[in-house]
């Protein structure tokens, strides 16, 4: 089902109708797992009908890939600002940016809402998810480049899929655990390895 909201046009109250959606089915993935999603739950949690769904969406499918459209785009977001600030850095900080950039991309509800979404999906992912995958995977993959001049472009691809990886695993364990934990420690581990490593390439 298509969606019918006009693609232009100021409306503020459709706007809050549509955030609260997002933010409501996020909030339902995160504590209720995905079984998927009950579309009158969400409704009710956002205080909305399922006409506003049809409104904005079209149907369930279309509010789980505005979760994972958002999700991108704060990923987007916060790469767009690394590649901004890591060229003014000291090449011995940068890493440690790098890391925490990685980090705060992948850790917010949003971002670790779509993760399950992609992941549950899997089996019969749409063309336009599987887009914003190979999408995702060429941004991170830039993100070594961003750890040093010197280093060739190869290894630095490389290294920004480790980080990648990484990262995406203390997020996917964070997902799974009933309680906060603290990621500071592993995350410095990956810093002082990462670090190690380009300075043995940089030699």
């Amino acid at each position: 089902m298509t969606a019918r909201r006009p693609a232009t046009g100021s409306q503020p109250r459709a706007d809050r109708s549509r955030a609260a959606l997002i933010a409501e089915t996020v909030d339902y993935i995160l504590t209720e797992g995905f079984t998927p999603p009950s579309v009158r739950k969400i409704t009710e949690r956002a205080g909305v009908t399922w006409g506003v769904v049809q409104y904005h969406f079209g149907d369930l499918d279309g509010v789980l890939m505005a979760v994972v459209d958002q999700g991108f785009a704060e990923l987007n977001e916060c790469l767009d600002e690394l590649r901004r600030t890591a060229a003014a850095t000291p090449i011995e900080q940068r890493t440690e940016m790098v890391v925490d950039t990685v980090w705060q991309a992948f850790s917010t509800p949003v971002s670790m809402a779509a993760l399950e979404i992609l992941i549950a999906t899997r089996v019969g992912r749409s063309v336009a998810a599987n887009r914003h995958l190979a999408a995702m995977s060429l941004r991170l993959n830039d993100v070594g480049l961003q750890l040093s001049d010197t280093i060739d472009p190869k290894d630095a691809t490389r290294i920004g899929s480790i980080i990648w990886t990484a990262i995406r695993g203390m997020v996917t364990v964070q997902m799974l655990w009933p309680e906060q934990l603290d990621s500071a420690g592993d995350r410095r581990t990956l810093v002082d390895l990462i670090t190690s490593y380009v300075r043995s390439l940089e030699r």
